[in-house]
């Protein structure tokens, strides 16, 4: 009898905090526990972060390369290179920019045949440091020669990045794939952190989530929060990601200036999100970029009628449940929020049923799985 060994798929990520890609490679491998077919384990090239114990959990080796600076690059390459080599793995996965360019450098090295890039993000000249820009050049000239296949998770991040230079040859999407029975709604969870934050009973509650950063545009959320709060006393806006907290010397000036701090709510980094956008009545995502926005996907498996603006792929995958506003326009999210703030209960329920119900006829966790299995199959 001949015994079928497991792929063995190595993950290379620069962290595992909270972030979109770093929770979908989580779903990804969880997805994969019960299955002897499949063997991974996840290289992050700084630290084990906050998703890096809960793997090890699901007993999936997790190393961290203690990456602090551009200064280590070297030292942690040469690290890449050694584990990669004592590990031997049938796939090689790299999460974003700089993982692409360490793990394929590093993968090729080896002569591993099946190295898969991944592409984030819509918009590839705006934001970033010089240095970003830079190995996003880089990035686009090796992917004619390093990568197998180049996954985006957008229809906007391949076109970006075609035309940009990358290889549309090795391109394919595979949308961020959710798991609406994993994540769903709990009200047990909601009565329990809406007592915890003194929320009155009639209090509307509209939730951000996502790190602190220019791309988010949080300061443009809190400028129309003003001005929805101003029309709306019963509303109250919680932000829920890394540096959302009281220690955010500009967050909380520009909270200030609203004359109602005391209705936002800032809750920091946390790993229980489906619990937080439980306590919620209203998501809004607010960005400048994005590629998918898989916390926009999330708060549909919640069951929360959504406000976005038109970033990245966020009209595709929220279609007619939710509303749609133009980014970097303080007015135009303004009145998004006032509008859904504006709607019955009843009718927000409805809109967040129906979203629910899109994520469950066309973006599952099973599909994108599907997807990454064709790519883990041996290359020819």
């Amino acid at each position: 009898m001949t015994i079928q060994h497991p792929t063995k798929i190595t993950h290379v990520i620069v962290g595992l905090d909270v972030g979109g890609a770093e929770r979908f490679l989580f779903r990804l491998v969880d997805a994969h526990k019960n299955n002897p077919n499949f063997e991974h384990r996840v290289i992050s090239l700084t630290t084990k972060g906050v998703l890096g114990p809960g793997l090890e959990q699901m007993d999936v080796p997790v190393t961290a390369l203690g990456m602090r600076s551009i200064a280590d690059t070297p030292k942690v390459y040469f690290r890449l290179v050694d584990a990669l080599r004592a590990n031997k793995p049938d796939v090689l996965q790299c999460w974003m920019y700089y993982a692409d360019l360490l793990g394929g450098l590093a993968g090729r090295r080896l002569g591993m045949k099946t190295i898969l890039w991944g592409i984030r993000n819509s918009h590839f000249e705006s934001g970033g440091t010089r240095l970003k820009r830079l190995i996003r050049k880089v990035c686009a000239w090796l992917s004619h020669l390093l990568p197998s296949s180049i996954v985006c998770v957008a229809e906007s991040a391949r076109t970006v990045h075609a035309d940009a230079g990358y290889d549309s040859t090795r391109m394919q999407v595979i949308h961020n794939g959710y798991d609406p029975q994993a994540f769903q709604y709990s009200d047990t969870a909601r009565q329990a952190l809406r007592r915890a934050l003194n929320l009155p009973d009639d209090a509307i509650v509209v939730g951000s989530v996502g790190r602190y950063s220019a791309a988010k545009d949080h300061a443009s959320f809190v400028r129309a929060a003003a001005v929805a709060g101003r029309e709306e006393r019963n509303a109250y806006f919680l932000l829920v990601g890394r540096d959302l907290t009281a220690a955010n010397e500009t967050l909380v000036q520009l909270i200030a200036a609203t004359g109602f701090p005391e209705r936002f709510l800032l809750l920091g980094e946390r790993a229980d999100i489906a619990a937080c956008m439980s306590a919620m009545d209203v998501f809004c995502l607010h960005s400048l970029t994005e590629g998918f926005p898989n916390v926009l996907g999330e708060a549909m498996c919640v069951g929360l009628p959504c406000v976005t603006t038109d970033v990245g792929d966020a009209s595709v995958l929220l279609g007619t449940t939710g509303l749609v506003v133009q980014k970097n326009s303080v007015p135009e999210l303004a009145s998004g929020l006032l509008r859904m703030l504006r709607t019955p209960g009843s009718d927000r329920e409805k809109l967040g049923a129906r979203a629910r119900q899109r994520i469950e006829e066309n973006f599952t966790l099973a599909h994108a799985v599907d997807k990454f299995e064709m790519l883990y199959r041996p290359q020819a």
